[in-house]
């Protein structure tokens, strides 16, 4: 809207709107003509945009507008009478937008419950408080009663707290009694855990011990059921509100408390659309609200312990485990010049036995399904290729395909070799399907439960496994990230981790402190009962510095190590990153446009713009992509920058021709 055209208007009142539109900009309406109540700002109204009429939130009401008056259109219908979002909570959709670059009317659409968009009539049912079956508050050891009155003396003001503590030291009672507080003082807690199959064994704990209406919020939810669990914790009939990301945004009546279980997992950064980590926006969320916050995690992200140790965060530590669970021994199992089948050493063989024979569970963790990744040709050296993605198609015997995990492109397994026509093709490397059928040659008396997205894809079939191995039915499982984390298997006594190799060479200068998270975080699987656990690393590297400093001086020393380094490197926490990713059908368009882009910020001061260069997978899905990294050491030179240069950007004709997104914070280079 052109300033030169700006009329002044003293008696009319016009709702400034923030549509669903990709423009980065409020819309002007008037109120709609058959009613004379002014609406509220944070409610909902229909209004008409190009040929469709859309739901957008009225951000503010001014008597003016930078277009005449008969240009304006009225809104259609007001459809609240109060405000479904507060100030507060405006702010932050209004900080969130700014920071990430955001539209403010999309990140309000992917905000609110598809059923308050579609404007579906719906009979609001507040939901129910669950049936009694109290169980008992856990006496604390001295460490958890310790953080629980450190956080209680912060209610009722801003405070950030990283609960630090090793795996199964109690870090769910210490939420539990400070849940319990926040409802004494009839104040609402907003929980988020990173993986949906963790919020039934978070719920039930939960409704086991509180007698109130508990909100739960994720994807896999009815839109009928996320919409009345939306409702029920804005209107404050919900006291507690459980959920995975994108529950960050629900409004809440009566913030009190907001508590981030396993703070450091990647799945609190969204990484589509609005590219947001929900992590950072309820820290910002806590401090408008003016409560405490608390990230709790048995491996810290490398940016929440630096924060933590220099006094932006106060520091809870939980140093041992709850009740008379010990830690587990960690052992390196050197495979160099063994035989092994089917991914399993003979000495694992050995030690998955004993622990059989002395009715405990066992669990082996392979972050990577189907049968196995590459098919090849020991004839003429061909592979199976995606002609889509630049990725080799992964095995998957069960149902005798060949797929694409990255684009799921699937055909048969050949017979013969489609480049030589020779019969001598195999299966290289191993996946969670070749460690299962190995493991039922090995131990067929066993019940073996292999669980990844091939094999677990509902609510039941999740509940039905959970079942399984608490009950003990379940002797032997075979895990991908799905069990990495959260999880509270008392009966399992030997973990093994059998490919821990493949990440210990990699590019991302993440890549160390994700191993290290990976190799605590699986190990605390182990021993949670009354057995002491033990955790196996099968390697051919056992003199890796990483796997040394992990296991024989633990994940903090790990983490100074990392940091020392990164300080060296400038790199994150030391200096700030934005990533530019573009993609096209075309070769080469993306990394056109991308060095546009590069060309438009290199006159900014003091941002080093990298690239452009082609994504580390540089096809995928039919389009070729490539990236450019910003970097600065100030946030808001980084931030002002690319805002500056934004307009010049999106009116190049190449921004109509690419995909392309923003990036802020990013946490991998994929």
């Amino acid at each position: 809207m052109s300033q030169s055209n700006q009329l002044f208007i003293n008696e009319q009142k016009i709702l400034r709107v923030a549509v669903p539109s990709p423009v980065k900009t409020l819309f002007d309406y008037l109120v709609p003509i058959t009613t004379n109540v002014t609406p509220c700002i944070g409610a909902r109204v229909l209004v008409p945009f190009g040929k469709r009429d859309l739901t957008g939130i009225v951000i503010e009401i001014v008597t003016q507008s930078a277009l005449p008056l008969h240009q304006l259109k009225p809104a259609i219908q007001i459809l609240d009478q109060e405000p479904l979002f507060s100030n507060q909570l405006l702010e932050l959709f209004i900080w969130a937008s700014n920071y990430y670059q955001y539209p403010l009317g999309m990140l309000f659409d992917a905000a609110l419950p598809a059923w308050l968009r579609k404007l579906k009539s719906m009979d609001f049912v507040a939901l129910q408080a669950p049936a009694k079956n109290i169980s008992p508050a856990m006496q604390l050891n001295p460490s958890q009663r310790a953080a629980v009155s450190a956080v209680q003396q912060s209610f009722n003001k801003f405070q950030a707290f990283l609960l630090d503590g090793v795996t199964g030291s109690g870090k769910t009672e210490v939420y539990m009694q400070l849940i319990e507080h926040a409802l004494k003082l009839q104040l609402q807690t907003l929980i988020l855990v990173p993986e949906i199959n963790l919020t039934p064994q978070t719920l039930q704990k939960f409704a086991q011990r509180f007698q109130v209406p508990i909100a739960v919020l994720h994807s896999q939810i009815s839109e009928k059921a996320r919409a009345q669990a939306w409702l029920s914790a804005q209107q404050g009939y919900a006291p507690i509100v459980l959920g995975t990301r994108l529950a960050a945004f629900t409004p809440l009546k009566n913030p009190g408390l907001f508590i981030i279980d396993e703070e450091h997992d990647l799945s609190f950064k969204q990484n589509d659309h609005c590219r947001y980590s929900a992590r950072d926006l309820l820290l910002k969320r806590a401090q408008l609200s003016v409560c405490p916050i608390l990230l709790g995690s048995a491996t810290p992200a490398l940016e929440s312990w630096h924060n933590a140790n220099n006094g932006k965060y106060k520091h809870l530590r939980l140093p041992e485990r709850a009740g008379n669970a010990q830690t587990p021994q960690i052992e390196i199992m050197d495979i160099r010049h063994k035989r092994l089948t089917g991914g399993l050493s003979h000495a694992l063989i050995a030690q998955i036995q004993e622990h059989l024979n002395n009715k405990n569970q066992v669990l082996l963790f392979l972050n990577r399904r189907g049968y196995a990744p590459v098919l090849i040709c020991y004839e003429c050296g061909w592979h199976q290729v995606c002609k889509r993605c630049d990725s080799k198609m992964i095995i998957h015997q069960n149902i005798n395909k060949l797929r694409c995990h990255h684009c799921e492109a699937q055909q048969a397994i050949p017979k013969q070799c489609p480049s030589c026509k020779h019969a001598n093709i195999a299966a290289l490397g191993i996946g969670t399907q070749r460690i299962e059928e190995s493991l039922q040659h090995y131990f067929p008396q066993a019940n073996i439960a292999r669980v990844d997205r091939d094999s677990v894809r509902t609510k039941k079939q999740w509940a039905e496994i959970l079942t399984a191995i608490h009950d003990g039915t379940i002797n032997i499982l075979i895990g991908t990230q799905m069990l990495a984390k959260g999880h509270h298997f008392p009966n399992i006594s030997l973990v093994a981790i059998l490919d821990i190799d493949a990440a210990l060479f990699s590019a991302d200068f993440r890549a160390m402190e994700r191993i290290g998270q990976l190799i605590t975080q699986v190990a605390g699987r182990a021993g949670r009962g009354e057995q002491i656990g033990k955790v196996i690393l099968q390697t051919t590297h056992p003199e890796h510095e990483l796997l040394q400093t992990v296991i024989y001086d633990g994940y903090h020393a790990l983490l100074q190590k990392i940091l020392q380094e990164r300080q060296v490197s400038n790199l994150p926490p030391y200096t700030y990153q934005i990533l530019i990713r573009a993609e096209c059908k075309k070769p080469n368009l993306a990394m056109h446009f991308l060095q546009i882009i590069k060309q438009t910020l290199v006159a900014k001061a003091h941002i080093v713009c990298s690239g452009p260069i082609p994504a580390v997978m540089e096809k995928r899905q039919g389009f070729f992509r490539a990236q450019l990294l910003l970097q600065a050491n100030s946030r808001t030179i980084l931030q002002h920058g690319l805002q500056d240069a934004l307009p010049t950007i999106t009116a190049h004709e190449l921004a109509r021709k690419v995909r392309w997104s923003i990036d802020v914070d990013p946490t991998d280079m994929f």
